[in-house]
């Protein structure tokens, strides 16, 4: 899932890019209202790129999820305090 997040992410950059080079490269000479219209779109794209890589998928371990090792999960309940250590 991690992997979709990142190339989707990449993808929505590269066409950031794009459209921001591309509209002070050829679309200015064509009309600078159309090129000044790209950069907005382009401005509203790499927050929404930074949402979709940090959205959490209903698969991925959220921090206090269990994790299904039980030497792992009674380490982390004793840091956070969750758990009294054993005594020993």
């Amino acid at each position: 899932m991690y992997a979709r997040r990142r190339r989707i992410y990449f993808v929505l950059m590269g066409v950031c890019l794009f459209l921001f080079v591309s509209a002070w490269s050829f679309v200015r000479l064509l009309s600078v209202e159309a090129a000044v219209a790209l950069c907005v779109v382009a401005m509203v794209i790499p927050p929404v790129a930074a949402v979709v890589a940090n959205r959490r998928g209903p698969e991925d371990r959220w921090w206090d999820a269990p994790s299904g090792d039980p030497k792992s999960d009674e380490w982390w309940d004793e840091l956070d305090g969750k758990r009294r250590p054993p005594d020993e």
